[in-house]
Parts: C-alpha cells; sequence; structure tokens
C-alpha cells in the first residue's frame, strides 16, 4: 500500500470527519465572511444611490456596478481552480480580505483620477468607479471561494456543513443590520449639502465599514484551523477531480440553476428595497433603515433557528421550496402595494426575510450536497456558482438602470392620464405604471423563485452522515 493510499485510508476511516462540529468552531468560521458581507451590503444598497447622487446616470451607475460583477464572476472561476490546484484556504481569503480592505474605500472615497487629471467629465469618473470597482470584486472573490469552499473540507457531516453555512449566513444578517446603524449614524450627524459632503458621507460608512468587518476577520483567521481534509487528500497526487467530471453530472446544473436564482433574489431586491420605500410608496427616510432592518433581523433568527436541526436531502428541499413559495407571495404584494397602504410593508418585510434565510441557507447547503466527499473540486463549484451569480446579477440590475428614469414623471393638473396620485398642490405624479424598482423588487425575485422551486422538486439530494449538532447554539 502506498504512502497515498494510506493516507487517504486514514481520512476515509477517521471517524472525526463525520462526527457533528462544535459551537466554537461553527461561530469561528461564521465570523470570518463579515468584511465580505457588510461591504456588499453596501455595494448592493447604496452603490447605485451613491452614483446617482453625485451626478451619475442610472446607466452609468449601472455600469459601474457591472464591470464589478464581471471582474468578480471570472475571478471566482481562476481563484477557484488554484485553491483546488494548491490548497491554503486562509492565505486566499487573508489576501482577499486585506485587496477588499484596500480598495473599498476608493469605491466610495471619490474619482480619483479626477482630482489627478484635474478634470470631473462624467466618462472619467465613471470609468474611474468602474476600475476600483473590478479591484475591490476580485478581492472579495478571493474571499469569498476560499471560505465558502471551506465548509466541505472541515467536515463530512452533513447537518455540520448546513450549520456552518446557517452562521455564515446569520454574521450576513448582522453585517447588514451593522450597516444600517452605522449609515444611520453618519446621516443623523453630518448634512450633504455639495457633493464633496455626500462623498464624506460614504467614505465614513465605508471606513467603518471596513474596520469591522476587519476584527472579525482577525478572529477567523485566528481561530480556525486550516482544513485537515483538504491538506490529507493533497497527500494523493491522482486526487484532483477534472472539470468535466462535473459537467456530466445532472445535479450540478440543477444546483447551479437554483443557487443562480437564490441570488438574484437576494441581490436583485436588495438593491432596489431603498428605491422602492421611497420613490414608490413615499415613506419616510427612516424607512429606508428600517424596512432592511426588519428584513435581517428576521433573517439573522430564521438562520439561527436552522442551526438546531438534523438535515437531510428531503429536507433541504422541502424549506427551500418554502421560502421560495412565501417569495412569490410576498413579491406579488410588492407589486401591487399602493401608496396609501405602504404600512403593509413592514408586514412584508418579515416574510421576505423569512423567506431569504430559508432560501439563502439551504441553497447554498445544496453545493456542499453536490460536492460531497469530492473535496478537490469543492473550490470549482463554489466559483462557477459564483460566476454565474455574479454574471446574472450584474446583467439583470444593468438592463433594469437601462430603464430606469431619473425621477418618476410629474405632471399638471391639466394632464389627462387614467390614474393619478396627489404630489402637492400643484402637481400629479403617475400610478397607472409599474414601475422599473417594483419589477425588480417583486417580479423578478418572484419569478426567479417560483422557477427554482420548480428545478428544486426535480433533485435527488443524497446526505450521508446526518448527524445533529454535537452542542445546541441555543441553549
Amino acid at each position: 500500500m502506498t504512502s497515498s493510499t494510506v493516507m487517504n485510508y486514514d481520512i476515509e476511516n477517521d471517524d472525526s470527519f463525520t462526527q457533528p462540529v462544535g459551537r466554537w468552531s461553527v461561530l469561528y468560521y461564521g465570523s470570518g465572511h463579515m468584511l465580505n458581507d457588510i461591504t456588499a451590503a453596501c455595494w448592493f444598497t447604496y452603490l447605485l444611490l451613491f452614483l446617482t447622487d453625485i451626478g451619475l446616470s442610472p446607466r452609468g451607475a449601472a455600469a459601474v456596478m457591472l464591470s464589478g460583477q464581471i471582474a468578480d464572476g471570472f475571478a471566482t472561476i481562476f481563484i477557484g481552480e488554484l485553491i483546488d490546484r494548491f490548497g491554503h484556504f486562509k492565505i486566499w481569503h487573508g489576501a482577499g480580505s486585506v485587496l477588499v480592505a484596500v480598495s473599498f474605500s476608493s469605491v466610495f472615497g471619490g474619482c480619483m483620477p479626477c482630482r489627478i487629471l484635474s478634470t470631473s467629465t462624467l466618462k472619467v469618473e465613471t470609468i474611474s468607479y468602474c476600475v476600483f470597482a473590478a479591484i475591490f470584486n476580485v478581492g472579495w472573490a478571493a474571499t469569498q471561494v476560499a471560505h465558502m469552499s471551506m465548509v466541505n473540507c472541515i467536515t463530512l457531516n452533513s447537518t455540520s456543513r448546513v450549520v456552518l453555512t446557517s452562521c455564515r449566513n446569520a454574521f450576513t444578517m448582522v453585517a447588514n443590520l451593522s450597516l444600517y446603524a452605522i449609515a444611520f449614524i453618519v446621516f443623523s450627524v453630518s448634512t450633504a449639502k455639495t457633493h464633496a459632503d455626500l462623498e464624506n458621507q460614504y467614505r465614513w460608512i465605508a471606513y467603518s465599514s471596513i474596520f469591522i468587518g476587519c476584527c472579525f476577520v482577525g478572529i477567523f483567521l485566528s481561530r480556525t484551523e486550516e482544513p485537515r481534509l483538504k491538506m490529507g487528500l493533497r497527500g494523493n497526487s491522482h486526487a484532483r477531480i477534472s472539470w468535466a467530471y462535473w459537467f456530466k453530472k445532472i445535479l450540478y446544473y440543477q444546483v447551479a440553476l437554483v443557487y443562480m436564482l437564490t441570488r438574484l433574489v437576494v441581490n436583485v431586491s436588495q438593491a432596489y428595497l431603498a428605491f422602492y420605500v421611497i420613490n414608490d410608496l413615499r415613506m419616510g427616510q427612516s424607512a429606508k433603515a428600517l424596512v432592511p432592518a426588519i428584513i435581517y433581523i428576521c433573517s439573522f433568527i430564521v438562520s439561527i433557528l436552522l442551526q438546531e436541526m438534523a438535515w437531510t436531502g428531503q429536507r433541504l428541499k422541502a424549506y427551500y421550496s418554502a421560502g421560495g413559495i412565501l417569495w412569490v407571495f410576498c413579491g406579488a404584494g410588492i407589486l401591487i402595494l399602493p401608496m396609501n397602504m405602504s404600512a403593509f410593508m413592514y408586514v412584508l418585510a418579515i416574510f421576505v426575510g423569512i423567506a431569504n434565510a430559508l432560501m439563502m441557507v439551504t441553497g447554498i447547503s445544496m453545493q456542499n450536497v453536490l460536492v460531497g466527499e469530492d473535496l478537490s473540486g469543492c473550490a470549482f463549484v463554489c466559483g462557477t456558482l459564483s460566476f454565474l451569480d455574479k454574471m446574472s446579477c450584474g446583467i439583470a440590475v444593468y438592463v433594469l438602470q437601462s430603464y430606469q428614469s431619473m425621477s418618476p414623471t410629474v405632471l399638471d393638473n391639466n394632464s389627462s392620464i387614467t390614474s393619478l396620485t396627489v404630489l402637492d398642490n400643484n402637481s400629479l405624479i403617475s400610478t397607472s405604471y409599474i414601475s422599473v424598482t417594483r419589477f425588480g423588487l417583486g417580479l423578478i425575485p418572484a419569478i426567479c423563485s417560483l422557477v427554482s422551486v420548480a428545478v428544486t422538486c426535480t433533485m435527488k439530494l443524497h446526505t450521508p452522515y446526518s448527524k445533529p449538532l454535537v452542542e445546541p447554539l441555543l441553549q
């Protein structure tokens, strides 16, 4: 028996790899994506708003987001392949975190080339923001792929894999809530009267987010060990799995489609939530922070509760389907909700938060079921699925923004239209059409949810080693 065969034999017969993961190990792992999560929350929530506020057109703002998404998408495949070849999850995670921390402030820090070239044309501004957005997303991709694929090499226990993913999602909610707390404080203590003031506001938000995220990254890197499963498998020179192996699996395409649609639901809805509550429902400025906060609090609670369960393939499908169907109803409500019933948005936010958690936790966990014990291809799977996610979200937002007007169409009192809402004493605003924002927040997520549920029902998920968590997180 060769040394590599002995090593693989020891790994397969080491019961510690199939045992449930302890509470603190789960928490330390979950904290590792905080920097990515808090910067991503700022990216999807405030980027379009910030760029249009400083003068870029909706299409120009969407081009900035698209450039970042494209860079992120291609980087995930490339980095995933490198991780599968050479391992070292923590090195990739740390390097990506450094790049994110250094570059993110530049995304919201004003146009540096404009200051260098002493010009402020829209073309130069757009190109500048596109470049920094691309750099930021390359670092983001390295951290994401390393952290996400790491789950499969920490344990073979399917329940523990779901628990790790659920904890990661719970920290995502903490990151989002932290961002809104920071933004609330910054917007409350300072007033933006000029573009420079506005840039300063977002710069402080970026700096504060980076500081908080880096603290959690430090905890993750210092308290989480490099997965032994991956190190053991690298002892076998024939262990690496080719791309063709995954492309021959029907489950790969099913999981890829479900994951892509899930990310479309969460990210596109997040990008248009602030626009919807302010422009479509005419709610107060506080709603721009309160509605998302309700969503993330509910998602956090559900994510914690999901960690207390033993998971099987059927249970993953059932909970994902429940979340998807719930989003269909929420999307329909968002699509038709009139301004005079805007308070009902707070109720919808509760169910959106529940649906998001159910879909995200189980949708990502399906990746872990797909990988199973084929650990030498886990980063490739995460990378290719993330590629689909980034490209689809970037294109979706770009297309929606291409049809987005700078402001609602205002007509005078003599205009002849079928459905009107009073804006003030002298003008009226048309509500006889469905705005692009309602499409982005209501219709697209509802359709994506419905399709993903249909695909989920056709899956055959096999989940070995589904023992419960060794220490409940709630006691």
